[in-house]
């Protein structure tokens, strides 16, 4: 585990290239082709989609249906709703463990269980950018995981704070094998993954928001740009 240092950066030498997917997240229609695994529900009001899970029943997966390349750089605009408890995570380069799609027939179904997605027949990164589960409440860091193995491989800097009712701006950077995550144009992770300690380096893949049950939050403006090296 290394704790994230955060005046380091290669971040300067990145940039955003081609558009490669924005979606506003203001209607119902503008989800079509997302796919949520779980018990979670979503309501549009004031140009926002809101994500829950109606009487906290279950956690849940909203998987964006454009496959990313390996470098990418993603945004959008989060805000909590309710801040009586909740957790937020990004699962980012998820694919099979044969590098097929995460929704191929040949892999089991997945219905929000937080197992299915760390130590199950998928991999993927993920970041906790919101943290005060019920289960954890108060915790002060954003975490970054490598799965499958649910690998902790940096614990970082606070991300959303736990009360906040503030728009924050979220941005997600990979680059081969570097990652990074800034929380309002702060950064709260930065890590290599170096391809040897835990497997090879997560390439392209899928993008999902994971909500635990108790998590009302609500989203707008997610954007993906391919990242390019200057």
């Amino acid at each position: 585990m290394l704790l994230c240092d955060a005046t380091a950066s290669v971040g300067q030498e990145l940039s955003k290239g081609a558009l490669l997917y924005t979606n506003p997240m203001a209607t119902k229609a503008d989800m079509n082709g997302w796919r949520m695994e779980g018990t979670g529900e979503t309501v549009f009001e004031n140009g926002w989609m809101r994500m829950f899970s109606p009487n906290k029943k279950g956690h849940h997966v909203y998987w964006c249906p454009q496959q990313m390349p390996a470098n990418f750089i993603a945004e959008w605009e989060a805000q909590h709703v309710e801040d009586d408890a909740g957790l937020c995570i990004v699962f980012f380069a998820a694919s099979g463990e044969k590098g097929q799609d995460i929704f191929d027939a040949s892999l089991p179904p997945r219905d929000g269980t937080f197992t299915q997605y760390t130590k199950g027949e998928i991999n993927n990164y993920h970041i906790s950018y919101y943290a005060n589960g019920k289960d954890d409440p108060g915790r002060l860091t954003a975490n970054l995981r490598k799965n499958k193995g649910f690998h902790l491989v940096q614990t970082g800097q606070a991300g959303i704070p736990i009360h906040s009712l503030d728009v924050h701006r979220i941005k997600l950077v990979k680059w081969n094998g570097h990652i990074e995550l800034f929380v309002d144009e702060r950064k709260v992770i930065d890590w290599v993954d170096d391809g040897l300690a835990l497997g090879k380096i997560l390439e392209g893949g899928r993008i999902g928001f994971r909500q635990m049950k108790w998590t009302n939050f609500a989203y707008r403006n997610f954007s993906v740009w391919e990242c390019l090296k200057e």
